[in-house]
C-alpha cells in the first residue's frame, strides 16, 4: 500500500471517526449517568442538521456568517429538545422496569422522525462548505479538505471539553458518584434529577453538534436518524457502555474500519464496521474501557 492511500485512508477514517465520537460521547455519556439507552439519540443529530439546512438556505445573503450562528443555534435547540424529553418523558419512567426506558426512546424515534417529515418533507438537502473552510491543504503528496480538518478540529476540542468537564468540575465529580451511589448523592444535598436532566440535555447538543457540522459532508434526510444511531452504538459497544474515552477509540476503529471498506471491499463495505465490532468483543468481551471506567 502506498503512502498516499495510507494517509487518504487515515484523513477519511477520522473525519468518519469524529462525527461518529460526537454522536456516541453523548450517546454513553447519558447511559453511563443514568443507564439510558436511548434509540432517540439519532433524532438529535438529524434535526439539528435539518435546522442547519434551514438557517443557511433561508438567510443565503451571508452565508458563512449564518453558517456559523447555526453551528451555534441547532445544538442549543436540540439540548432544549433533550431537556424537555427528559423531563416530560424519561424522569417519569426512573426506577421502573428499564425495558420501558427503551420503549419510550424507540417511540420518540418515530415521533421525531414523523415531525421532521411534516417539516422538511422527504426531498435531500445539501449545505454548501462556507467561503472559510473551502479549499484543501497539501501534504504528503495528497490533498486535504479544510472543512473535513474543521470537523476534526472540532471532535478534539468537544473530546478535552468533556475531558475537563469530567475531570475537574463539580458536575462532573457529581455525575461520576451518580454513576457509582446516587442514593448517598442525593443524601449530600444534589439534587440528582436535575443533574440527570443536564446530562441528558449535553449528550442531546453533543449529537447536536455532529448534525450541524454533518451538513457539508453528506446528504440530509430523514433516515439519517436510524443510519448515524446503528454506527453509535456499535462505537459505544466497541469502546465500552459509559466510557467517554472508549467512545473515543471506538469511533477511530469504526471510522478506519469503514474507510477501509469503502477503499478494498465497496460492496461489502458496511460489514467491516460490523467485523471490527466482532473482533473487539471476542478479545474483551466488555468493551475496550468497558469495566473499570464507565464516565470520565
Amino acid at each position: 500500500m502506498s503512502l498516499d492511500t495510507v494517509a487518504t485512508l487515515v484523513f477519511s477514517g477520522l473525519t468518519s471517526a469524529s462525527l461518529l465520537f460526537l454522536v456516541a460521547a453523548g450517546l454513553t455519556l447519558i447511559f453511563g449517568a443514568m443507564h439510558i439507552v436511548n434509540i432517540a439519540h439519532g433524532s438529535f443529530y438529524m434535526l439539528a442538521a435539518f435546522v442547519v439546512a434551514s438557517l443557511t438556505q433561508s438567510m443565503a445573503a451571508d452565508s458563512t456568517a449564518v453558517f456559523w450562528l447555526s453551528l451555534l443555534v441547532a445544538p442549543i435547540l436540540v439540548g432544549v429538545l433533550g431537556m424537555l424529553t427528559e423531563v416530560l418523558v424519561l424522569r417519569r419512567l426512573y426506577g421502573r422496569e428499564p425495558l420501558l426506558g427503551l420503549l419510550a426512546t424507540f417511540g420518540l424515534l418515530y415521533l421525531f422522525e414523523g415531525i421532521a417529515l411534516i417539516v422538511w418533507g422527504g426531498q435531500y438537502r445539501s449545505i454548501p462548505i462556507p467561503h472559510a473552510l473551502q479549499g484543501h491543504v497539501q501534504a504528503v503528496g495528497e490533498a486535504f479538505s479544510i472543512y473535513n480538518l474543521f470537523v476534526i478540529a472540532i471532535a478534539i476540542a468537544v473530546g478535552l471539553f468533556l475531558w475537563w468537564l469530567l475531570q475537574r468540575t463539580q458536575l462532573g465529580w457529581r455525575v461520576r458518584a451518580a454513576v457509582e451511589d446516587p442514593e448517598t448523592l442525593a443524601a449530600s444535598g444534589t439534587n440528582v434529577r436535575r443533574l440527570f436532566t443536564a446530562v441528558f440535555a449535553l449528550g442531546a447538543v453533543l449529537a447536536g453538534i455532529a448534525g450541524a457540522v454533518t451538513g457539508p459532508i453528506e446528504s440530509i434526510t430523514t433516515g439519517l436518524d436510524a443510519q448515524i444511531l446503528v454506527e453509535a452504538f456499535i462505537v459505544v459497544v466497541i469502546g465500552g457502555l459509559g466510557s467517554v474515552p472508549g467512545a473515543a477509540i471506538g469511533a477511530v476503529v469504526i471510522g478506519l474500519f469503514e474507510t477501509a471498506g469503502v477503499i478494498w471491499a465497496p460492496s461489502f463495505a458496511s460489514a467491516f464496521i460490523y467485523v471490527a465490532m466482532i473482533l473487539v468483543l471476542i478479545i474483551r468481551p466488555s468493551g475496550l474501557l468497558g469495566v473499570t471506567e464507565r464516565v470520565g
